[in-house]
């Protein structure tokens, strides 16, 4: 195995303060081994950052290979340094699935592949293809940490997108968002500090009062025409339900063809559904962040990809386990606490997931 490039890679871009999460685990398990023995298959979506967790896996004793998934995008650059450190990839559609002990799934791409000991999934749209799985599937979007990503992360890694195409002013232009959950929230956040004027599309019983203050106007998802007037009127729409054709499903089909708004998915699923051409919508329907070199900054998504980590050893340890499993309250309060204290992103996770509470301020 050939790793020096990948972590000459590493060390040229990130400081250790970015990923304390990950870094903790590469240090003790370099020690411990936990994982020693095991085969294992990785299909977090793979870009830069994904190349420090996979560092904390091989610390950890495992046999790695890598899993890319043909529905959500990778970069190629690194998927050759992979293969030219020796790491085995695995395509999910078109490869011949092989034997595992442990899969770390994202969006349940690898869920028909045999795993040994159980699966780890990443996403909550994950989590359906898993259901009456016969082996036991650790939830990672299921715990606290995983609003880090969403609300921190995915938020700014929209706008950054959208810088990078061009699209920078957002002050006073009507910005709708369908949905409200942990994606929706992070976009709503974003948005308001952007100064966009910000329609939300949603169940308004599930707006949190804290985000009601940031939206501008709340339109419930059941009100079609209401929705129909502001796709007509928007500057930019996102779609952020987790559920397929969920735009297709709510916006009256003459209303988005008479829109002329920036369409982004920020989705893992086709949100905007089949009516909707690939090519009415930024990046042809694809995730929008999945476009930057760094889908999410690694400050934002360390815990989340470190606690994706931890789901392998829970496994391990616990060989009774069964069915969907949600996040060990305990590993998830040491690796927050070492984000908190250590990362350069502490002071907002902090504020985001105070300590010795299991409420989030949003």
């Amino acid at each position: 195995m050939k790793l020096d490039p990948i972590i000459d890679l590493i060390h040229q871009h990130y400081r250790p303060e970015e990923y304390p999460a990950l870094h903790a685990q590469i240090e003790l398990w370099r020690k411990t081994r936990p994982l020693a023995g095991l085969h294992l298959l990785d299909a977090t979506p793979l870009y830069r950052n994904t190349l420090v967790k996979h560092l904390a896996l091989l610390a950890a004793g495992a046999d790695l290979a890598i899993g890319l998934s043909d529905s959500i995008q990778h970069d190629p650059a690194i998927a050759q340094l992979v293969q030219r450190a020796a790491l085995p990839l695995y395509h999910a559609r078109t490869s011949k699935p092989q034997p595992f002990d442990l899969i770390l799934d994202c969006a349940g791409a690898f869920c028909r592949w045999p795993a040994r000991i159980g699966y780890v999934e990443l996403t909550r749209s994950g989590v359906a293809p898993y259901v009456g799985n016969p082996r036991p599937v650790y939830v990672a979007d299921s715990g606290r940490i995983k609003r880090i990503e969403t609300l921190l992360g995915t938020g700014e890694s929209y706008f950054r997108a959208m810088a990078q195409l061009g699209y920078r002013d957002w002050n006073e232009r009507r910005v709708v968002i369908f949905g409200s959950g942990k994606v929706g929230s992070g976009l709503i956040l974003y948005a308001h500090r952007a100064g966009a004027y910000l329609t939300v599309i949603t169940d308004p019983a599930t707006l949190t009062p804290s985000l009601q203050t940031a939206v501008n106007e709340v339109i419930d998802y059941r009100d079609h025409t209401a929705i129909g007037r502001a796709v007509r009127s928007a500057y930019a729409i996102i779609t952020a339900t987790g559920h397929p054709a969920n735009f297709q499903q709510e916006c009256p089909s003459a209303d988005w063809q008479a829109s002329s708004a920036l369409m982004a998915n920020m989705g893992v699923e086709d949100e905007f559904g089949p009516e909707i051409p690939p090519e009415r919508v930024l990046n042809r329907k694809e995730t929008l962040n999945f476009i930057l070199e760094e889908p999410t900054h690694l400050k934002y998504i360390d815990a989340t990809m470190a606690l994706h980590n931890e789901g392998a050893l829970y496994l391990r340890q616990h060989p009774d386990a069964h069915g969907l499993l949600d996040p060990d309250p305990e590993a998830e309060e040491r690796l927050l606490s070492i984000s908190r204290t250590y990362g350069i992103a502490g002071e907002e996770i902090a504020f985001l997931l105070p300590p010795d509470t299991h409420d989030s301020v949003l």
